[in-house]
C-alpha cells in the first residue's frame, strides 16, 4: 500500500462537482493499493493512523494524535499513487492492485478505522474525485 497522509483544518471530496465528504481537522489519507498488498497491512494501517503523533501540543513539537485533538480522517482511493514513472513518459500503473482486490482492502481499512473512536469519512472508491 501507498499512502500519502496530510495533516489539514478542514478537508472535502467531490464527485461530479457535488461535496460527497468532508472533515474538520484532522488527517486526510490518499490510498493505493498495491499487487500483494495484504489484509494484515490494511489492518496495521488502519490501527497506525490514528496513533500517529504527527499533530503540534502547545509548545509547537509534534507530540498529539488524532484522538489528542479530537480529529477525523478522511480516506480517499488513489491509485495513481502505484504509478511507476521509471520509463517512457506515459506512467505504469502495473503493481496497482486489481479493482476487486483493491476496493477489498480499502473497504477492509475504513472497517478497522470504524471499529476505533475517529470520525472515518470517504470518497467514492473508483469515482473521478
Amino acid at each position: 500500500m501507498r499512502t500519502v497522509i496530510q495533516r489539514v483544518t478542514e478537508a472535502s471530496v467531490a464527485v461530479d462537482g457535488h461535496v460527497v465528504s468532508s472533515i474538520g481537522p484532522g488527517l486526510l489519507v490518499l490510498l493505493a493499493v498495491q499487487k500483494g498488498d495484504t489484509e494484515e497491512e490494511a489492518v496495521w494501517l488502519a490501527r497506525r493512523l490514528p496513533l500517529l503523533r504527527i499533530f503540534a501540543d502547545a509548545g509547537g513539537r509534534m507530540n498529539l494524535s488524532l484522538g489528542d485533538i479530537r480529529g477525523e480522517i478522511l480516506v480517499v482511493s488513489q491509485f495513481t499513487l502505484a504509478a511507476d514513472l521509471a520509463r517512457g513518459r506515459r506512467p505504469s500503473f502495473e503493481s496497482a492492485a486489481p479493482p476487486g482486490k483493491a476496493r477489498a482492502l480499502y473497504d477492509r481499512v475504513i472497517s478497522e478505522l470504524s471499529a476505533g473512536d475517529t470520525p472515518v469519512r470517504t470518497g467514492l472508491f473508483g469515482s473521478m474525485m
